[in-house]
């Protein structure tokens, strides 16, 4: 099978190159391009993109621009690196259809394994259908999910949270990061509504509900241990 292959887009070549080679070690195939314009050039010349990571300031065409472009004909998974911490760009990234948000600087091991979580739930690298986790078995072909062996009946969007959070285990998520992911980019609703899914998620659960920690000031993180 092909591995996905990822076009990273930065001015800086030594940025790139930092990225690039944790990515081919992983066994990737990576672009390269040095702005938002030669990036567009490349999208839409090569059959397969499965990933972009995308810098923020750019000459020529910024990270915000190229993601907007993009975003008129493709759902392909973004991640955006950028050197700022302001909440607002953050939130702007999520409603132009950013997938991750990456501050920099940041470490490379954990920007591949964020890699490797959006490909997997964007179906670009090959994937279990069964993930399991803690005692808890997810099943996206038969679409349930079992707690120490017995089935637990959960709705549509409890199905697609959990599987969100299992696909992302370790990883804290915000929860504009989980709108984005499981309510899709272009809702803008209360990013409250989560805490309600998550109670409700937690509930059904039952003892297993405790994987799903509350990271306070931000959001949520799976984690079942070793």
């Amino acid at each position: 099978m092909e591995q996905p292959r990822i076009l990273i887009v930065d001015d800086e070549s030594r940025m790139r190159k930092l990225v690039k080679d944790f990515l081919v070690r992983k066994g990737y195939e990576v672009l390269e391009a040095g702005d938002g314009v030669e990036a567009l050039d490349i999208f839409y010349a090569e059959k397969q993109i499965d990933m972009l990571i995308l810098d923020v300031m750019m000459p020529r065409m910024d990270g915000w621009e190229l993601c907007k472009e993009i975003r008129k004909t493709s759902r392909v998974p973004i991640i955006m690196l950028t050197a700022r911490g302001d909440e607002r760009d953050e939130l702007l990234g999520f409603q132009l259809g950013v997938d991750e948000y990456i501050s920099k600087p940041f470490s490379p091991k954990i920007l591949v394994a964020r890699v490797e979580a959006i490909l997997r739930r964007a179906g670009g690298a090959a994937g279990e259908e069964k993930i399991e986790a803690g005692g808890v078995v997810l099943d996206k072909t038969a679409h349930t999910v079992a707690v120490d062996g017995k089935a637990v009946d959960l709705s549509y969007k409890e199905f697609e949270l959990l599987e969100f959070f299992m696909e992302n285990q370790g990883i804290a998520l915000s929860r504009e990061k989980i709108l984005n992911g499981v309510w899709n980019y272009d809702y803008f609703g209360d990013a409250r509504t989560i805490d309600t899914h998550v109670k409700k998620l937690r509930s059904k659960l039952g003892d297993k509900g405790d994987l799903i920690h509350t990271i306070w000031g931000l959001g949520y993180k799976f984690e079942a241990g070793e």
